[in-house]
């Protein structure tokens, strides 16, 4: 990486539906910054960040009532994401069921995507802790 220091950014959101598109904005504009010092190691890698990012809001808003805050930072070879909402509850996986609706997919692909996923439950909610590659 170049000697640039890319700084971490962290955004709060109110916790509404149109809270997941200013999460994946503010993902977005991080990933510009960055990719203007470190281009991503493939087209993939800024896509799967996205998806990601799209994914966590989903269920902060989903599942979790209130305000949410999302801090993105480069590490070594990737991208370490962290979103932080009130419900102390770990997420878990649902089964998804195609012929009413769908869901029960987000979690599966949070798992896929990401290199390493942690969940670390807080007295005023949780911390999910995501690293993908960049």
């Amino acid at each position: 990486m170049a000697s640039v220091e890319i700084p971490s950014r962290t955004t709060s959101f109110p916790g509404e539906p149109q809270s997941v598109t200013g999460a994946r904005l503010a993902a977005e504009d991080f990933l510009c910054v960055l990719a203007d010092v470190c281009p991503p190691g493939a087209p993939e890698f800024w896509h799967d960040i996205l998806l990601v990012v799209t994914e966590l809001a989903a269920n902060a808003v989903q599942y979790a009532p209130g305000e949410f805050s999302l801090t993105m930072r480069r590490t070594f070879d990737g991208v370490h994401v962290t979103l932080h909402d009130s419900n102390p509850t770990p997420p878990a996986p649902r089964p998804f069921h195609p012929r009413t609706g769908g869901g029960g997919v987000g979690w599966h692909l949070i798992q896929t995507l990401c290199e390493q996923v942690s969940v670390v439950p807080e007295r005023d909610g949780k911390d999910v802790h995501v690293f993908l590659p960049w």
